[in-house]
């Protein structure tokens, strides 16, 4: 009797063959088809009523898993890698069909044996959740958790984080955790670390590549620089974006150059300004105001979502305008009411590319002297958690529009180069 993990050749009724590892069939198909790992490592589901015999080719060998303590090579950078859940800490969960994270840090060190070439590696588990389920509370345990480590004296910090909110948390720790010493960089995989077309190792190898060798010192997020396995680019935590669902390289730099190129091999080449490497000591601020909203503004939007704010007592508003910050004419009223009430309204565009102004069209002005901020060309996303930053430290909307508008971790540029669109 053949049984999950054995090795099986499927014979249709047809007479077409095929041959792979079985694997237990998901709850959504009901235990109505076959499932079976091809060797080029993607599954098929074969329905039970075309399959004529199920012939065992070799069975399956129990193996007791041993970890291998990690050895230190004298003269390496020593990097830590801090595993927080996501696709690249995830395999398939074959009852469900989906993936979920199951691996630990230490399994990447030990599937990539080129990280020692490169770095002695250090590696936790400090998370276990998927990007989507992260809070603001998540991302003061990671700033808190990476400041630990600085003050370990290592060289570098690798992040493995799922790719739906890596650029909130880059952004967060950017903001939170100012005057880096050393590079923190974050990494991630659109497709898990069991699929033939993976990109959870080559990130991973290009993410420690960066954080032992490269000069900068920022927060970081370093992915694909296109589709194919060329190289990884680096890319300022406070200008990334996810900009594709499922493409490998979906890591775009907004209103900004790639600050470098990061090879497989090793090579890097610095493509733009950053903040070197220095002995200086971080400034951890972790104070957060959550009470904060984050809207993007459509046609026909209906002024009673931004009452509704004013009625739970927020205390600030970010919104997604069109264009350089618009927003429909039935919302000013609303607008104005709420910046009465000292809720800060921040105003950044949807088009995320190119930046907000507050003088270009006669509607802009009457925004802005209602009391609106304009996030220059911030991301909203950025703007979102820089807002809860800033409320932190103070209500009075005259200091709130003084916080927002200077620059802390390369979130606003003074000028928008025309050679950072569409990176």
């Amino acid at each position: 009797m053949v049984r999950s993990g054995d090795r099986v050749k499927l014979i249709l009724k047809d007479n077409s063959r095929y041959e792979g590892v079985l694997m237990p069939s998901p709850e959504a198909l009901n235990s109505k088809a076959v499932v079976i790992k091809l060797n080029s490592g993607y599954n098929i589901g074969i329905s039970k009523s075309r399959i004529s015999r199920i012939r065992l080719v070799k069975k399956s060998k129990i193996i007791a898993e041993k970890k291998k303590k990690l050895k230190k090579k004298k003269g390496l950078p020593a990097v830590t890698i801090l595993s927080t859940g996501g696709t690249i800490s995830s395999r398939v969960d074959y009852k469900t069909g989906g993936v979920c994270p199951n691996l630990i840090a230490e399994d990447f060190v030990e599937a990539v044996p080129e990280l020692s070439n490169y770095a002695n590696i250090t590696a936790r588990e400090i998370l276990k959740v998927p990007s989507e389920d992260l809070t603001p509370k998540d991302w003061i345990k990671l700033a808190k958790e990476v400041s630990k480590e600085i003050k370990k004296k290592v060289d570098g910090i690798v992040i493995t984080h799922g790719t739906d909110t890596m650029h909130y948390s880059s952004a967060a720790l950017a903001l939170m955790l100012q005057n880096l010493p050393i590079p923190v960089v974050f990494v991630g995989s659109q497709r898990s670390a069991d699929r033939g077309s993976s990109d959870a190792f080559s990130n991973l190898l290009a993410a420690v590549i960066t954080a032992a060798r490269w000069d900068g010192a920022e927060s970081v997020i370093c992915m694909h620089e296109t589709s194919d396995d060329i190289s990884n680019i680096v890319i300022r935590g406070t200008k990334a974006r996810k900009m594709h669902t499922e493409r490998r390289d979906a890591f775009r730099p907004i209103n900004s150059l790639p600050l470098a190129r990061v090879g497989y091999k090793g090579g890097i080449i610095n493509l733009s300004e950053f903040r070197k490497r220095s002995d200086s000591k971080p400034v951890l601020n972790t104070n957060l105001d959550t009470k904060v909203a984050f809207l993007h503004v459509y046609p026909g939007m209906n002024p009673e979502l931004i009452e509704n704010m004013i009625k739970k007592e927020y205390h600030g508003i970010v919104l997604a305008g069109t264009g350089l910050g618009h927003v429909p004419k039935n919302l000013h009223q609303i607008i104005k009411k709420a910046i009465k009430k000292d809720i800060a309204v921040v105003m950044t565009s949807q088009c995320l590319y190119g930046r907000t102004h507050k003088f270009v069209y006669s509607p802009l002005r009457r925004l802005w002297k209602m009391g609106v901020i304009f996030a220059e060309d911030m991301l909203p996303e950025v703007a979102y958690i820089k807002l809860m930053q800033s409320l932190a430290k103070t209500r009075k909307l005259d200091e709130l529009r003084e916080l927002m508008e200077k620059n802390e971790a390369g979130e606003i540029t003074e000028c928008t180069a025309p050679e950072g669109f569409l990176v």
